[in-house]
């Protein structure tokens, strides 16, 4: 994917930067039966009307793929590429020729229209390639990987997102040491399962939104600044050079510095 830097002809394509989607299909009418339409949350009571959840309302409709995760055996061929307004990675379109039937992957990078992709978890498995899903112990030390699930019963919870991979930096006969995105370590059994590869879309980051109006579409309502606020309307309000030493949510809890959930990385 290539990244296009728009000409300054308006104000908000003078900074815009976007990918280029150009090698995506657009025609999905094929497998309707794998996307579902609901309706967005728009922030707001369902009585009232009034705003529930800062921060949130509006934006194009969207249709959710029905992607993936699981652990199934198949061999598969790319039919095509598709944009997930759900999710900030691509889709693959596949045809599983074991199950006869198509599905929705998780794209991985240097996946093409045509490629083969093989799904098979048994062990001492030779052959492996970019795509493949097999077990970790079947992977090579060092090996980048993505779409991590602990076990083969799981579906898959880790390395998912756009451009992101794994490192196995260590195999015993037992436990598998694996190197997330954020740099913690995550010690798996041999029953985990991943995909070789790094995840599609790696320029999703030097994109640029340049203007308002494309996070209204993105359901993003603006938010005002705690310093711009009254005393009794946050705890940065009433424009004061003191003020908080750590910034603070409007209720008042600590917006950095403090955990906000449980890493649990032994599974």
């Amino acid at each position: 994917m290539q990244t296009q830097k728009l000409n300054p002809v308006t104000s908000g394509t003078r900074h815009q930067i976007k990918i280029l989607k150009n090698i995506l299909n657009k025609n999905s009418r094929v497998v309707k039966n794998l996307s579902n339409f609901f309706q967005q949350k728009q922030g707001r009571g369902i009585n009232l009307g009034c705003i529930t959840v800062r921060h949130k309302g509006g934006g194009h409709k969207k249709v959710y793929r029905l992607v993936n995760f699981g652990n199934f055996r198949g061999k598969l061929l790319v039919l095509s590429n598709y944009y997930d307004p759900f999710r900030n990675a691509f889709v693959s379109l596949v045809f599983d020729f074991v199950q006869k039937d198509f599905d929705f992957v998780l794209m991985t990078s240097q996946t093409t229209v045509g490629s083969v992709l093989v799904y098979e978890f048994k062990e001492c498995l030779i052959d492996l390639k970019l795509g493949y899903r097999t077990l970790i112990k079947n992977i090579p030390a060092g090996s980048l990987i993505c779409n991590l699930s602990t076990n083969s019963n799981s579906k898959a919870a880790f390395i998912r997102s756009a451009g992101t991979f794994g490192q196995i930096i260590q195999k015993t006969n037992q436990f598998f040491k694996i190197r997330l995105p954020s740099g913690k370590i995550l010690t798996v059994d041999n029953l985990a399962t991943a995909t070789i590869g790094t995840v599609s879309n790696a320029k999703h980051r030097q994109t640029v939104i340049g203007k308002a109006g494309r996070n209204r579409l993105l359901g993003k309502r603006p938010g005002t600044r705690g310093i711009a606020m009254n005393p009794v309307d946050h705890p940065h309000g009433g424009r004061t050079n003191g003020g908080q030493k750590t910034c603070m949510t409007p209720w008042g809890k600590p917006t950095r510095g403090s955990p906000t959930r449980k890493k649990v990385f032994k599974i």
